[in-house]
């Protein structure tokens, strides 16, 4: 089944937190963990998604390159003007439990631009 979720004004841990649990199937009375659902989650307007307080400058996205000293950094203002998508997938992917399923719950999130 397809869920849509239009992130227009809605804060990006809400939104997170409601794509997760759709991923991870608690939302179903047969709920089981160590299962991956076939639910899809369909995040249109990922541009108009809203963070609250001085997070646009003090929150900070790291990212590591393999060579020593070499670990780079963007503000979240500079990351969600590169991409809105990757932002609101890193917050999805956080928000999951870190296990063998995470990378099959994180394919199944499709992002739609629907003005």
């Amino acid at each position: 089944m397809d869920y849509k979720i239009d992130a227009k004004g809605k804060r990006l841990g809400r939104l997170a937190t409601e794509a997760a649990i759709i991923l991870q199937g608690k939302h179903k009375p047969d709920f089981q963990p160590n299962r991956v659902t076939e639910d899809r989650v369909i995040i249109e307007n990922a541009d108009k998604v809203e963070v609250g307080g001085s997070k646009e400058t003090t929150k900070v996205y790291y990212r590591h390159t393999g060579y020593m000293g070499h670990l780079k950094e963007r503000t979240y203002a500079e990351q969600f003007a590169r991409s809105p998508e990757k932002v609101v997938r890193e917050a999805i992917r956080r928000m999951l439990p870190k296990n063998f399923l995470n990378a099959r719950r994180m394919n199944r999130i499709v992002f739609t631009n629907n003005d």
